[in-house]
């Protein structure tokens, strides 16, 4: 080869290196304030944790940006026999990460995984439904009772493969409060447009595209690089200087910066989770507490004044930097028709000491509190505005923030429910009440789903009866009749203390156009890079 020829070669070879090089790849780099514990999809009902997870595995149905429920796995469903009865037809040609065919052993032995002891995503499935094979792709639901909002939540719950966790030992899931990590808690093996190809808790996870994935790609990432960053000024930092693309949550107090920076916007809008604080009123005695032989919980004039002692207004102000909606039930307004009728007791601390003494603690008592530090925005700020307000009335909180692994591990009904009074955020699945008054409102009992995020145990039986009528009603008005009758009794019994509806703050580099969601998933196959 003479000289002109070899340096045409050559030149035609370095063309296509650079081509196909990685610096032609787009990779997206993304922090949180929280860690991505376990890799198990049936390991913890948390809006961060689905969102990952999401991008990994898919669920029979899916919703889009505007939350609307549409077609996933399953590309189409009838509803039989008056709501009591659904068949689903499965999307062929879909394979999972390993190259297994998707098919309905797979929805049928997920139904069972996603309802076994261990599992916090237990109520996304009806426990007494039955799940029938009719052929390879087509699967029939025969349920107890009608269920018309029944796929409302089942985006997230995630298909796994039969084969895979029969072959890895991973057919039981993974509880929050594992202290061994499990296969399916450190590897996955997904449906979705992105796999992981490396996992380390606490430090990087990394994700690449899946090339063969049977949906219409709107995204133009090659991987996605998800570090935590626990500490507010890091990751803010990390956004400014390009360090990461995506943040989440921005600090309320550093949204100003970011928005006037040249490289980074605050991505914002209103959330349609509750932050709020709940009591254990279930134990005779609680864990945590100076008060022997008795649960002041129980009393509802105690309970009453807690309601009282908390300036929502406040926390409002100095804490959420006026980023937040005070909130009277434990519901997003948005997403009940008469959240306009009911209003947030009367901040008034004297009132609250008498309600106190009345009950027989006329110098207030003591009791611990448990608190994530890295799940909700400014979390722990909240739990310590709460402490000093409760002193005002004599009541000592002995405050325990925690990131949210340890946190959750501790409270979660896999835990035990092991906390005396904390706080918590609820976005409903369903994105309706009766998500709320099922799961955070509903009577604990050994053997089911009801009450599985009640950590406090509140139970009225009534609100129970008015639960299982709401969930067939299909006339709105009826329905909406119930709800606020069942509002009513929960707010009168002062079983929580709602708090707010944190407003959405994503941190999103210049060069990054991403979709934003009210119910705060960062979901990056929505994402594109410049």
């Amino acid at each position: 080869m003479n000289l002109r020829k070899y340096l045409l070669a050559a030149g035609a070879a370095l063309a296509l290196s650079v081509a196909l090089s990685p610096a032609h790849a787009v990779s997206l780099r993304y922090a949180n304030q929280g860690d991505l514990k376990s890799l198990d999809p049936y390991t913890l009902n948390e809006t961060t944790a689905n969102a990952h997870l999401g991008h990994v595995y898919e669920g029979l149905t899916s919703r889009g940006k505007d939350l609307k429920v549409g077609p996933g796995l399953a590309e189409r469903w009838e509803v039989l026999d008056g709501a009591k009865r659904w068949r689903f037809h499965l999307r062929k040609g879909v394979k999972f990460h390993n190259g297994e065919d998707f098919t309905a052993d797979d929805v049928i032995f997920s139904a069972d995984r996603v309802r076994a002891t261990g599992s916090n995503f237990q109520t996304r499935v009806p426990k007494g439904a039955k799940f029938t094979k009719i052929d390879s792709h087509t699967v029939e639901v025969e349920l107890e009772s009608p269920n018309p909002i029944m796929v409302a939540q089942w985006d997230t719950w995630y298909i796994m493969s039969k084969k895979w966790a029969e072959a890895n030992n991973a057919v039981a899931p993974t509880p929050a409060a594992a202290t061994t990590p499990s296969h399916s808690s450190l590897n996955t093996n997904g449906t979705g447009p992105f796999r992981i190809e490396s996992h380390q808790p606490g430090v990087k996870t990394v994700f690449k595209a899946n090339a063969a994935w049977w949906g219409k790609k709107e995204h133009n990432l090659t991987e996605i690089v998800f570090t935590p960053i626990p500490n507010d000024a890091t990751r803010v930092a990390a956004l400014l200087s390009g360090e990461v693309d995506v943040i989440e949550p921005v600090p309320v107090q550093d949204i100003a910066r970011v928005n006037s920076s040249n490289t980074a916007k605050v991505l914002a809008g209103p959330e349609l989770r509750t932050i709020f604080l709940g009591f254990d009123q279930i134990r005779d005695e609680l864990l945590e507490s100076n008060v022997k032989g008795k649960n002041p919980f129980k009393d509802v004039r105690v309970r009453q004044a807690f309601n009282m002692a908390i300036d929502k207004e406040t926390i409002k102000a100095r804490v959420m930097r006026g980023l937040s909606t005070p909130s009277a039930l434990m519901i997003a307004p948005s997403l009940f028709t008469h959240s306009k009728d009911f209003t947030s007791p009367k901040f008034d601390p004297e009132a609250a000491k008498k309600l106190l003494a009345d009950a027989g603690y006329p110098n207030g008592f003591e009791v611990g509190m448990d608190c994530p530090n890295d799940r909700y925005v400014n979390d722990g700020q909240i739990c310590q505005a709460a402490v000093g307000m409760l002193a005002r009335i004599g009541v000592k909180v002995n405050l325990n923030a925690q990131p949210k692994a340890q946190y959750f591990a501790k409270v979660l009904k896999s835990g035990g429910y092991k906390t005396s009074f904390y706080l918590l955020g609820w976005t409903p699945g369903t994105f309706d009440s009766h998500n709320v008054l099922f799961d955070i409102h509903g009577c604990r009992a050994d053997g089911s789903p009801r009450g599985e995020s009640n950590l406090g145990g509140y139970c009225n039986k009534k609100v129970d009866e008015l639960a299982d009528k709401i969930l067939v009603e299909s006339d709105p008005a009826k329905r909406d009749a119930m709800i606020k009758e069942a509002f009513q009794i929960t707010t009168g019994e002062f079983g929580y203390v709602p708090l707010h509806q944190q407003a959405l703050s994503w941190g999103v580099s210049s060069k990054v156009e991403l979709s934003q969601r009210a119910d705060n998933s960062v979901l990056l196959y929505w994402a594109k890079k410049n």
